[in-house]
């Protein structure tokens, strides 16, 4: 009984590293940065403009910025969440405008890849994202 009990032991640990293998990473979202520019008028600030792609699965986590976000979704679907709020399914023409702290998130529930520009005027110095626990 004993020596079988070990063989199940060490056929388990032997399994456990595949089933750690085989689930998948999540996928990452591609941020290009476009440009960087100091705010003019107000040196404590910059605005960048950067295109964002979120691949089918994909999201960020709730988060939010030390500034301004505007975003216009240029291909796909994301549905935007502001913590508390219901979601909101933005599609290709939709932009919404996310003020300053404002806590939320971008997740591409469809089976396509969501591409977004964005606006964003931040503090300078600063990081940009700060994640929020959910």
């Amino acid at each position: 009984m004993r020596s079988l009990l070990m063989a199940g032991i060490v056929m388990a640990a032997g399994l456990a590293p595949q089933a750690a293998l085989s689930q998948a990473a999540p996928p990452q979202n591609v941020v290009t940065r476009y440009l960087v520019s100091p705010l003019e008028g107000d040196a404590t600030r910059e605005v960048r403009m950067q295109s964002v792609t979120i691949p089918p699965g994909g999201s960020n986590a709730f988060h939010r910025h030390p500034g301004d976000q505007w975003a216009l979704v240029q291909e796909g679907e994301v549905t935007f969440t502001i913590k508390g709020q219901p979601p909101r399914l933005l599609k290709a023409g939709d932009s919404v405008h996310i003020p300053r702290g404002v806590v939320h998130r971008n997740q591409n529930l469809g089976d396509k890849p969501s591409r977004s520009i964005e606006i964003v005027i931040l503090d300078k110095d600063k990081p940009q994202t700060e994640q929020v626990p959910d």
